[in-house]
């Protein structure tokens, strides 16, 4: 189909789905619990299949991975909003604005969501916002990532058995049919992915005034302070950059610390890759790059690293090749020196290379962190108290973790999402029902309707007391 043909029939579907929302009413608490329950179904009923797919996809990437971040995880949010969802449902209460009078905000189903989402972990990035948008009583369409075709494609034939498509529908398509897909009328759109295409994504939505939920990424740092324990936060953010080989949204994108510390965090990033990945390229645990464009991307970073001076310490098991392009698989990198004018400092990497920065004051570190783009998440290590909460509160981003990388994903009673150039809006647990409803002021009148009155005229009276009123409060 041409573009104008992919518009009418996604317009079409819309529509339809906008249709039946409205003739049906707003769904019951066993409505959404039930499509809750058959997303969690579906996921655990196939999911050696959909690990299976996005193996394929990959080229490989290990099963666990796809089990723990995509499928338990997905199951997890599901099974949350169950439990919660006639608590969440039940209306605010608010202070009497008058004597006899109610105040209360009601929180109602959108309509009809539409939900783009990525290549880096294809079944979370779609279910997790399921799980708000059911529990808020909404439909969705989803258009998942083209660069995970055969999950994709899986996706669709599976939520075609669960759902009717009035209820849940997936679109499948290129970057063409995304661009159409952006453009569609909803009444919310969450979008997952990058920067670049989230400023595209939040032009078209306007268009139609659809309001945009944006996770987006960015350079998320890890500020080494002082008195952090070396060892611990090499482990510890190796742990989360050697993660699906670094392909995440809220991966460490660069590290700063003490410049008396660099050698020691080397040697002990060099001793966790070793003792975790005793191999790497016949190793069914590390992941490879999704695609040679992406794989390509890394390498072009890494030699302009090179070529600009800075020192590139690969991690690779002695007698591996650091890369491998048949594979796509390219061991965890250490980039030592990086420039600012370096490609690895101006990009999002989203792989397993990591930039070393040292300083020789710690407010140093918060001044380059506050001179950059706001980021996804903001990693600090140190265990002074004061010195944490100093950090919390010097520092913007969307997340922040203390002592520790990457672990707020997966507690969904905090909202999870970027603010700035790093996305907009958060989801997960009750912030995704919130996310994904409408908070409608109710108030109701007092019998005698006295706050009524008041607007009536003549005001002559009237005025005389606002004005004693405000002389009292001068």
């Amino acid at each position: 189909m041409n573009t104008s043909d992919i518009s009418a029939a996604l317009n079409a579907k819309v529509a339809r789905m906008k249709q039946a929302h409205l003739a049906d009413g707003p769904a019951s608490a066993e409505l959404r619990r039930d499509r809750l329950q058959r997303a969690a179904e579906l996921l655990i009923t196939h999911h050696d299949e959909l690990a299976d797919a996005i193996s394929a996809d990959y080229g490989h990437r290990s099963p666990y991975q796809s089990l723990l971040a995509d499928v338990l995880s997905s199951v997890a949010a599901l099974r949350h909003a169950s439990e919660h969802l006639e608590t969440w449902m039940q209306p605010d209460e608010q202070d009497a604005p008058g004597p006899g009078m109610q105040a209360r905000v009601q929180y109602q189903p959108l309509g009809v969501v539409g939900i783009i989402s990525p290549w880096n972990f294809p079944i979370n990035l779609a279910f997790s916002p399921l799980a708000g948008v059911f529990s808020a009583g909404n439909r969705a369409l989803l258009k998942p990532s083209e660069l995970t075709p055969r999950t994709s494609e899986l996706l669709a034939q599976l939520v075609a058995r669960y759902f009717d498509p009035l209820e849940l529908e997936v679109v499948l398509g290129d970057a063409e049919t995304g661009q159409a897909f952006s453009a569609l009328p909803f009444d919310h759109l969450i979008f997952t992915g990058s920067t670049a295409v989230g400023r595209h994504v939040m032009r078209a939505a306007a268009e139609n005034l659809v309001p945009v939920t944006l996770e987006l990424g960015g350079k998320s740092p890890v500020f080494i302070d002082t008195d952090a324990d070396i060892a611990t936060a090499a482990a510890r953010v190796l742990t989360g950059k050697t993660f699906n080989a670094g392909q995440i949204c809220i991966a460490p994108d660069y590290v700063l610390l003490p410049e008396t510390a660099r050698d020691a965090f080397v040697e002990h990033a060099r001793t966790f890759v070793a003792r975790t990945f005793p191999t790497l390229h016949d190793n069914p645990d590390y992941t490879s790059i999704v695609s040679d464009r992406h794989y390509r991307r890394l390498i072009g970073l890494l030699d302009d690293a090179r070529a600009r001076g800075a020192s590139v310490v690969g991690l690779e098991p002695a007698g591996e090749p650091h890369t491998d392009a048949r594979t796509r698989k390219l061991a965890p990198t250490l980039v030592l020196n990086p420039q600012e004018d370096m490609q690895v400092m101006q990009e999002e990497i989203f792989g397993p290379v990591l930039p070393v920065l040292t300083y020789h004051d710690p407010q140093q570190a918060l001044d380059y962190i506050n001179a950059h783009p706001r980021p996804l998440a903001a990693y600090y290590f140190g265990n002074d108290p004061a010195k944490q909460q100093a950090f919390l509160e010097s520092t913007t981003s969307g997340a922040a973790v203390i002592n520790d990388v990457m672990t707020h994903a997966m507690v969904e009673s905090v909202p999870f999402g970027g603010v700035g150039p790093s996305g907009i809006g958060a989801y997960h647990g009750i912030h995704g029902f919130r996310r994904f409803s409408h908070a409608k002021a109710v108030v109701v009148q007092s019998a005698d309707g006295a706050s009524n009155l008041r607007l009536r005229a003549p005001y002559a009276d009237a005025l005389a007391q606002a004005r004693a009123l405000l002389a009292g409060k001068a």
